[in-house]
């Protein structure tokens, strides 16, 4: 049904203390009992319109998202990570469906699934301190120089105790602990170890949906193995990473891909956590909302206001009231509020966007500095569109203050293109609508997305000198 006896060597969920749950209480204390309605008064406007769903797409936000290292990132799916190391992905996870007003609010629980997320600790700083035994319980961060304008990619978990986190400037991590060793990034080597990993995973089922470099999610609800104990199947997993590549991972098991990754994350590092099908909603209910995956810095502080600090919080909006807040991720909020996520384990899955971004050594104060550093950009996503025989009808420029503001704007067409022209037009439309006279800029982006192939018979985009 899902789940099987816990053999001796596993703690049960029930029997771990509170320190090893981390922040999680054995019941929700939520201070704040405001009514929807109530709360919903307290709400000021926000940049964002949408909560950043696990899958949530690039819109019109100016919600701040995780910088690259120094160099520029190509070629990838996916500009926010999902976790504190998370690498560059050419995954993309499919989202829930949207909400319709008046819909039923009674989802369908399928339990008799057995699903595991397997997350690699802290994957690029701890595959450096395996190949230099030297940087081994030091603090290490991979990424740019705190010298220039370099960024945090990854901390170990000896940086990580001086606060130092993803995404934050190599400066400020400097500045938490100035015995920091910083460690350029080797993404062929990262992806090199990524690949002997999934080919672990693959030797126990083929239902594999990778997330990224550093973990995946796993559908072993039909495998032979250890009579089809998922604990110990994920146990098994862990040995045999550990085994191959010396570097350690975590996993959770539970009957859905939602408890299954917040799971793996609750015991970190070299962690092991199960939530069985008759735990899961108790489980949910004890959970901080910041805890939740698909709940970022911005929809926690809203959902702070509208009085959702834990699982038990959200679990008491319906279905309308969580839409007219949150668009259409209420559904998602709304079903793994009662422990529901029925999306599948999809080993194939479909690349939703292409794009590059830059980070500048010096701010760029001037349209024309920042037009050229576009064009760039462009020519490299249309490169790169070709390259894989796809075509976009969205093309999204991100802009980075020096502040760290972020803001997006996008614009879409009817008809597909893959043409450095059209996106050069593009690009100055949607650069006049972002820059703010007299700011300068410290990072620059494109992206090409909703994607189709450039063989499906679809006419395309002409340009003036076609």
């Amino acid at each position: 049904n899902g789940a099987e006896p816990s053999p001796e060597s596993v703690p049960n969920p029930s029997t771990i203390t509170a320190a090893t749950r981390g922040t999680i209480p054995d019941t929700p204390t939520s201070s704040v009992t405001k009514s929807p309605d109530a709360a919903a008064a307290s709400i000021s406007d926000t940049h964002q319109s949408t909560p950043e769903s696990p899958d949530a797409p690039i819109s019109d936000t100016h919600q701040s998202t995780p910088e690259s290292p120094d160099t520029p990132i190509t070629d990838t799916h996916q500009s926010t990570p999902e976790s504190p190391d998370a690498p560059i992905s050419d995954t993309h996870e499919s989202t829930p469906e949207s909400p319709v007003a008046g819909q039923a609010d009674q989802p369908v629980k399928h339990t008799n699934r057995k699903i595991i997320h397997i997350d690699m600790d802290a994957f690029y700083a701890s595959v450096e301190q395996r190949d230099n035994p030297g940087l081994v319980g030091l603090p290490v961060v991979v990424g740019g120089s705190p010298k220039g304008r370099g960024v945090v990619a990854a901390a170990s978990y000896e940086a990580r105790k001086f606060g130092i986190r993803s995404a934050m400037p190599a400066r400020q991590a400097l500045a938490l602990c100035p015995d920091t060793v910083f460690v350029k990034p080797r993404f062929e080597v990262y992806k090199a170890v990524s690949q002997q990993v999934q080919a672990i995973f693959r030797e126990f089922t083929p239902l594999v949906e990778p997330l990224s470099l550093d973990e995946a999610y796993l559908d072993v609800t039909d495998c032979p193995q250890f009579d089809g104990s998922a604990t110990h199947i994920a146990q098994a997993i862990r040995q045999r990473i550990r085994d191959t590549t010396h570097l350690v991972a975590s996993a959770g098991v539970s009957y859905n891909k939602f408890l299954a990754k917040v799971a793996s994350d609750i015991d970190k590092p070299d962690g092991f956590y199960r939530i069985l099908p008759h735990e899961g909603e108790a489980f949910v209910a004890r959970l901080p909302i910041g805890r939740f995956h698909g709940v970022g810095a911005v929809t926690e502080e809203k959902m702070h206001a509208l009085g959702i600090q834990y699982g038990a919080d959200l679990k008491r909006w319906t279905l309308d009231e969580l839409s007219h807040h949150f668009g259409k991720s209420a559904r998602y909020y709304y079903q793994v509020a009662r422990g529901i996520d029925n999306r599948q384990v999809s080993p194939s899955r479909t690349r939703k966007s292409i794009g590059s971004e830059t980070t500048f050594s010096q701010n760029l104060t001037t349209r024309d500095a920042m037009l050229d550093v576009l064009r760039k950009l462009a020519d490299g996503v249309s490169a790169s569109l070709r390259k894989h025989g796809l075509m976009a009808t969205t093309l999204t420029l991100k802009l980075r203050y020096a502040d760290f503001n972020t803001v997006t704007r996008s614009h879409s067409l009817a008809i597909p293109f893959d043409d450095r022209m059209h996106m050069e037009e593009l690009i100055a439309l949607l650069l006049d609508r972002a820059l703010e006279p007299g700011r300068s800029v410290r990072l620059l982006g494109v992206a090409a997305s909703n994607l189709v192939s450039a063989d499906d018979g679809s006419p395309r985009q002409l340009t003036l000198f076609d």
